[in-house]
């Protein structure tokens, strides 16, 4: 079975490489014309975010055609897929995979799963399923692990700014306008609905962070974790966040990445945050 997903996944490109998987491109729209996620660096990125300001670039899902093109090559060597996608609740891209599997059904066997989230809760339900992939799962009980990890993974984060996600009119321009008059950092978990909620509000980013950390021991307390430390382009926080999650989690896997630009759009480059899963819905798929 070969595992296709997209590039909200924030899969290195080693990663996809190592376990065999197909990534289809989200896209950047910038004045100057459209880039893929995929082919530029975060550093790249967020120097062209910034150079923009006030105004910021859009994004786009890949389109129908694109996935059945994706789909109808992989049928030259594989018939059956898993299409692993970001939440359908913050993304139409699994409608757009769902319809390219319609387009080229006679060719190849797809079967879609919607991980209800995005980031590193999605690279997890990747890996999963390409690990199980190699190891001979079955669909069946690929998709019953991948369940478990929907259900059981966190992923949270806090923003320096709440303008970023005010122009991509991802909230109200008069909550970002009183938040910014507030200095308000909220902390903003995705829900089992694959939707964004906000479970604390803070004035600073280090109390943001704080709120981070005790949010994620609440949950998991002495369960071992893996744990994804994630930022755009905030080093320095990813350090604070790091420490207080070795003080607070018991970790058995940890590391630290760059969100996807793809990701960046909507949040700016000082986002700083953390996907999180019990290691055990891990470990025994390697």
């Amino acid at each position: 079975m070969k595992i296709i997903t997209d590039c909200a996944a924030d899969m290195s490109a080693e990663e996809l490489e190592e376990l065999g998987i197909i990534q289809a491109s989200l896209f950047i729209q910038f004045p100057e014309g459209e880039v893929s996620s995929a082919d530029i660096m975060a550093d790249d990125f967020y120097n062209r975010l910034e150079a923009m300001r006030p105004a910021i670039p859009t994004t786009a899902m890949p389109s129908s055609g694109l996935f059945a093109e994706l789909y109808q090559m992989v049928a030259e060597e594989r018939k059956d897929i898993l299409s692993i996608h970001i939440s359908s609740g913050l993304s139409g891209t699994i409608n757009a995979a769902r319809a390219g599997g319609e387009q080229a059904k006679s060719e190849v066997n797809v079967s879609f799963w919607d991980t209800l989230s995005l980031s590193g809760g999605q690279r997890f339900q990747v890996i999963a399923a390409a690990l199980g992939s190699k190891s001979g799962w079955a669909l069946a009980a690929i998709q019953e692990r991948l369940g478990k990890i929907r259900e059981r993974a966190e992923v949270i984060y806090t923003l320096d700014t709440l303008e970023y996600l005010a122009r991509g009119g991802r909230i109200g321009r008069v909550k970002a306008m009183a938040g910014a008059l507030l200095n308000l950092k909220p902390v903003i978990r995705v829900d089992n609905d694959g939707k964004y909620s906000t479970v604390t509000t803070g004035r600073t980013i280090g109390k943001s962070i704080l709120s981070i950390a005790e949010h994620l021991y609440m949950k998991y307390a002495n369960t071992p974790v893996w744990v994804t430390i994630l930022h755009g382009r905030f080093a320095e926080k990813a350090k604070v966040l790091t420490s207080e999650l070795k003080q607070k989690l018991d970790i058995a896997k940890l590391e630290v990445r760059r969100i996807s630009p793809v990701l960046g759009v909507h949040t700016g480059p000082g986002v700083i945050g953390a996907a999180v899963v019990p290691i055990e819905l891990m470990e025994d798929l390697a």
